[in-house]
């Protein structure tokens, strides 16, 4: 009996690898999958008898009804206008603490961000209270700053940035006050474009963030039209006869965004993910 070769050996370890992520991949497409199907079918496969995997009939109508039958436009601007301001927030703020803790020595420095990361462990329910009182006393409340604000400094967010940017080569930045550039100027011309996968990772997660975030716009915003997408759909969920269907199509066009955003910054992810410290 011949052996098998370390090429074939390697060649049916390839391919087992390949089976695994083909069924990994299947098994958390499915439920994606099963909530297109219930969208299409009329009333909801929750609603029909037996299991099926592919309804009888399609009702693309289903969706116009979702919109018609509730502010799903509204809930979906809201939610882009707060997680497309919360990355803009989120990535500027992360960005320069981050630059300042990498690359700066201050009194205190270590300490205030050990600090700072023991505050990942804190849960926002033992903060929401205080947090909704200086919210209301803002006037902020059912406004997008209530959600965004809040949560524009984020010690995740910061932790990557130091991370990342800790491994940029201070020679780069001696050279760049040599040539006379002030901080602001090195920040700008020399940190940031070497700062696109750092940049990518912040902005796919915090995107994903503020666009899945329940709890604390379910606190803040208390008006169904300033409801975000994710809270309205709760809502909905507490309705006993609002039709399955039309629940499910909300739920999908609520992942279109969050899959667009991926696709758009994924060529940095995988890289940004690597060179920030997170293994």
């Amino acid at each position: 009996m011949t052996t098998p070769s370390r090429r074939d050996r390697m060649t049916v370890g390839r391919w087992s690898i390949w089976v695994v992520l083909v069924l990994g991949g299947l098994v958390m497409l499915f439920p994606v999958y099963w909530v297109l199907v219930t969208a299409i079918s009329p009333g909801g496969l929750a609603q029909g008898s037996g299991f099926a995997l592919w309804p009888d009939r399609i009702d693309l109508g289903v969706f116009g009804r979702a919109f018609t039958d509730q502010p799903v436009g509204r809930w979906l601007a809201n939610s882009l206008v707060i997680a497309v301001a919360g990355v803009v927030l989120t990535v500027v703020v992360s960005l320069l603490a981050g630059y300042a803790f990498a690359k700066y020595r201050f009194r205190g420095r270590d300490a205030l961000f050990a600090l700072m990361l023991v505050t990942i462990m804190v849960p926002i329910h033992v903060i929401m209270v205080p947090e909704f009182v200086i919210v209301s006393r803002l006037g902020l409340v059912n406004s997008p700053w209530a959600v965004v604000l809040p949560t524009a400094a984020q010690a995740v967010t910061i932790f990557m940035a130091r991370q990342f940017l800790a491994g940029l080569p201070d020679e780069l930045l001696e050279a760049a006050r040599v040539d006379g550039a002030g901080e602001l100027r090195i920040f700008l011309r020399v940190v940031l474009p070497l700062s696109g996968p750092l940049i990518a990772v912040l902005t796919i997660l915090t995107f994903v963030w503020r666009w899945n975030d329940f709890v604390w716009p379910l606190v803040a915003l208390q008006t169904p039209n300033d409801y975000t997408i994710s809270v309205g759909l709760a809502a909905l969920n507490g309705t006993f006869s609002h039709p399955w269907d039309e629940m499910m199509a909300i739920t999908l066009l609520s992942m279109v965004p969050v899959v667009a955003v991926f696709l758009a910054f994924q060529k940095r992810f995988v890289r940004g993910i690597a060179e920030s410290g997170l293994k």
